[in-house]
Parts: structure tokens; C-alpha cells; sequence
């Protein structure tokens, strides 16, 4: 369980679901650990986040556990969209944990976002990857497919024709450089906020699987989700893996407590 995820299903404000693919990860495997190691690494958090004045045990987070990867990588995105939109129902703010990035399609599908705003190092909006239209390399373009716009905050990295593609209107890129400036502005719009670990420059995340350098520090991140997260009906975490010591679990999971501190303040 999450640390401080005690809420009962049916009292829950938020929930917290493991989705632990790693099917098509194309250099270094092992985000089938992902939600074991956030999990792991956020027990030695304070329950009090002094910014906020809350308690995370008072926030009403319930932890479903883990939905296991079927073969068929679309079939699992139809059930896990199917467990997502469930707790939408039922009034929660589903706190989507991978695995691969390629979970984010069913939150998106699932909660249809006006907004999908994604912190990452890639652009991932190919096509297709080694034959793979579910690839984790092409998670913008199928939440392009929901939602009317995409934000792309800390990308430094893509094919020539990604590059091309995030030149339309509908795509905003936030290279790292200007991160640290940048300001939501979604005017009420319902967004979706996914980050995947390799945003943050693998210095401080190395546990993921395509490391990118020159990307984010820890702390803008945290601002980053902290900004967007009044507006959100839904969250990610993905791309951690079993790399490190622990460094991309321990971020991750802190960017999660943060949405949910953010998000509870401003309800």
C-alpha cells in the first residue's frame, strides 16, 4: 500500500492505481517495477506538508493496488480504462502509477481531459515504434486523439518528423531551459497531468528507461506539478524502474504526494 493511502474505496478522494506494463520499453527494462518502488520509497515521508497545512492521511487516498498486464497490450488499456473511469464515478482523482508511459492512453481515454499536459524528456508523438502503435514513444499523439491540445514541459529529444508534428497549433513544447518560467494558463480547462521520470535530468532519476541528460531538476518538477495540479481530473507517474538506489522512486513518489497536496488545497 501507499504510504497513508488508508481510505476505504468508497470514501476515497483520490486513488491510486499500480499499472505495471513494461511492454514495449526500448532500451533498459524493468517498469513492471515501478509501482513497487514508489510505493517502497515513499515510507520515510512526513505525513505534513508544512506548504499546504495537510496531512497526506487526511486526504482520503485509497490505494487499489496493482492492475497485472494482460499479453494484449490494447486489451489491458480497455480494462485499465475501464477501473479508471470507475473511480472518476465515483468522485475520486485517479493516481495513475506505471509502468510504461503507454498507461497514460487509458487515463487519458478515461477521464477525457480537455488539456494533456506531460513533463518528459521525449516528444512521444511517433506513430508508431518498432511496429508498435502502443509503443511508449507515441503516448502524445494518441492523447492528441482526446484531448484538444498537448504540453510537452522539459522535451529535448525526438525524430525529425515528432519535431515536425509539435509544430502545430494543438502541441506546445517547454524545452528545460524555460521550464523554471513557465505558467499554466488553461483558463478552466480540465487537463491531465502525466510525468514521466525521465523528464528530470537522470543525475537526479537515473532509474528509468531511456535516460536523457540536460533535463530537469527535481525542484522544477515539483513546481511544475504543484501549478497544474488545481486543474487536473487526473495524474500519472510512470518510467520509473529498478536502476538506481532508489532515486527515481523517491522523486516520483514526492511529485505524487505533491498533487495530491496541491490538488486537496484547492478543492
Amino acid at each position: 500500500m501507499f504510504p497513508g493511502a488508508g481510505a476505504e474505496r468508497e470514501a476515497a478522494d483520490y486513488a491510486v492505481v499500480g499499472a505495471p506494463l513494461d511492454a514495449s520499453t526500448s532500451f533498459r527494462p524493468g517498469a513492471r517495477f515501478g509501482p513497487r518502488r514508489v510505493r517502497q520509497f515513499a515510507q520515510g515521508f512526513d505525513d505534513f506538508d508544512h506548504r499546504t497545512d495537510q496531512h497526506f492521511t487526511d486526504c482520503s487516498v485509497h490505494d487499489h493496488g496493482d492492475i497485472g498486464p494482460t499479453a494484449d497490450t490494447a486489451e489491458y488499456l480497455t480494462f485499465l480504462e475501464g477501473t479508471l473511469s470507475d473511480f472518476d464515478s465515483d468522485g475520486a482523482v485517479p493516481l495513475l502509477v506505471g509502468g510504461e508511459h503507454t498507461v497514460s492512453v487509458a487515463g487519458v481515454r478515461a477521464l477525457d481531459p480537455d488539456v494533456f499536459v506531460c513533463l518528459d524528456a521525449h516528444l512521444d508523438l511517433r506513430e508508431s515504434y518498432a511496429g508498435d502503435e502502443y509503443s511508449h514513444a507515441t503516448v502524445t499523439r494518441h492523447a492528441l486523439s482526446v484531448a484538444d491540445e498537448a504540453v510537452v514541459v522539459g522535451a529535448r529529444t525526438g525524430s525529425e518528423a515528432e519535431w515536425d508534428r509539435a509544430s502545430a497549433d494543438d502541441v506546445t513544447v517547454v524545452p528545460p531551459e524555460d521550464a523554471a518560467d513557465w505558467t499554466p494558463d488553461f483558463d478552466g480547462a480540465d487537463v491531465y497531468l502525466s510525468v514521466d521520470i525521465d523528464a528530470a535530468d537522470p543525475g537526479f532519476a537515473p532509474g528509468t528507461g531511456t535516460p536523457e541528460p540536460f533535463g530537469l531538476a527535481p525542484r522544477e518538477l515539483h513546481e511544475a506539478v504543484r501549478a497544474v495540479a488545481p486543474q487536473c481530473v487526473g495524474f500519472d507517474v510512470v518510467e520509473v524502474n529498478d536502476r538506481d538506489d532508489g532515486q527515481a522512486g523517491t522523486l516520483a513518489a514526492k511529485l505524487l504526494r505533491a498533487f495530491v497536496f496541491a490538488h486537496a488545497a484547492a478543492e
